[in-house]
């Protein structure tokens, strides 16, 4: 079973989207897991955003990278600016997102941001899930 890990800053959002949503459709072929530079919590809008496409991440955690060791078949960095250093691994891919988080504006303008994010990652996702087959 390959391993994918999938890395931002805060692993509160982009990362924890992906990672949910590779389980989600693909989660009997990979084990998967998130992290981030320093471990925070994941974000209410992104727990609410993946809820509306019918993935549920509120009992995800978050991480700091050095919790979930190394030897990962792939990992891909989800972040546009400061991302941790990958740990030792075979593919690494880098796809650039902004931080939803960082959106301005009234809750409804902050999920839309969400949303936009999500459904990036949800593409790319699929992508990936269906090159590693």
């Amino acid at each position: 079973m390959k391993r994918v890990l999938f890395l931002c800053s805060h692993n509160s959002a982009r990362s924890q989207m992906a990672e949910g949503y590779l389980r989600a459709i693909a989660g009997d072929r990979f084990q998967v897991q998130s992290a981030g530079t320093r471990a925070t919590r994941v974000h209410p809008l992104a727990i609410r955003a993946m809820k509306e496409a019918g993935i549920d991440i509120s009992s995800q955690r978050s991480k700091a990278v050095d919790e979930v060791g190394e030897g990962w078949d792939v990992v891909v960095t989800v972040c546009d600016s400061s991302c941790p250093v990958p740990p030792r691994s075979g593919l690494k891919l880098s796809w650039r997102f902004p931080d939803p988080s960082k959106a301005a504006g009234d809750e409804e303008e902050q999920l839309a941001a969400f949303r936009k994010v999500r459904d990036g990652i949800a593409a790319r996702v699929r992508a990936l899930a269906r090159r590693l087959n």
